[in-house]
Formats: structure tokens, sequence, C-alpha cells
């Protein structure tokens, strides 16, 4: 008796792969986003390592509304926040492409300015969510979703885990 012959199937270009359906440049976000159920989610921020802090964050934030957006700064705006000459570590195709494959976000897209107020004025979500080292009340942003009857949060952080704290421990001599 033989074996019935294994069947491969042929490797999927980086674009058919479901993750790649998610990703969504600034420029068709409005479009993308009027198709999704609300209500819409939006949180932002650079995601260069993702670790389990991140992806708690990240479940949390999904589980407050039907679709999350998730808008990371380019690579030079992650530049311009301060966290080193070498950051981000990996480059903002990379970073969104780790995000989409996430089952909690919904679509991802990315913004080049130093904070992301134009791209949350253009997309009004219904909730606005950030980490827990934020004071809502003194991030602008918060102010302009609630000025359409939006709200905006923080969420709390999982204590322990940090990209920056995480690239210190690669770096260090063992």
């Amino acid at each position: 008796m033989s074996s019935p012959a294994t069947i491969h199937p042929a490797p999927l270009a980086f674009e058919q792969l479901p993750l790649a359906r998610k990703l969504c440049p600034a420029t068709e976000v409005l479009a993308r986003i009027a198709l999704l159920p609300r209500p819409l989610v939006f949180t932002n921020g650079v995601f260069d390592v993702l670790h389990r802090g991140h992806v708690a964050y990240l479940e949390q934030a999904r589980g407050l509304g039907a679709s999350l957006l998730v808008a990371l700064n380019t690579d030079a705006s992650a530049r311009r926040l301060g966290k080193g000459p070498q950051r981000p570590l990996n480059s903002q195709q990379d970073r969104a492409s780790v995000i989409a494959a996430l089952a909690s976000s919904t679509l991802v897209t990315w913004f080049d300015e130093d904070t992301p107020l134009a791209l949350i004025e253009q997309v009004r979500p219904d909730i606005l969510v950030k980490g827990g080292d934020y004071d809502m009340a003194l991030l602008p942003e918060t102010a302009r979703v609630q000025s359409w009857g939006g709200c905006a949060l923080a969420l709390p952080f999982v204590t322990g885990y940090s990209t920056t704290a995480l690239v210190q421990k690669i770096r260090q001599p063992v």
C-alpha cells in the first residue's frame, strides 16, 4: 500500500498574506475606516520591539470597541521622540507588519508628525486610548476626541515591560 503524496502549498507573497490587508497608508485610512464597525478605538505609538506589555495593552484597547486602528510613528517621527539615535530598531514597515499580524488590530497606519493629532481629527475615533504613563487631561488629542463626544482613557501599564529597558538589557556586555 502506497502512501499519498504530500502536498505542499506554494508560499504566499507578502502582499497575499492576511496581515497585508490590515496595512493602510494614511491617504487611504478614511475610506478603509468607513467600512469598519463602530465604536472605533484609536491608539498610537512606536511599538519598536513588541513585548508582553504591548500585546496586553493592544488586547485591552481592542476590547473597548468593535475595531482598533493602530497608528505608528514613522521612522522619522520615532527618531524625533528622543529614544536614541539607533531607534527605532525595526523599520516602520516591519513594525506595522508585526502589529497587523496581531488579532487585536483591525487596521494599521502610520503618521509622520510628532503627534497623531491631525490623523485623529481626520479619523474621528469614538475612543482614544494611550498607555498609563500619559496624563490624558494634558493631551490635545483628548480635548479633540471629547469635542465630538468621544472618550479618552489611559490603560494601566503591565509593569516590568519596556522596549527601552529591553534594548539596554540586550546591549549589556555579558
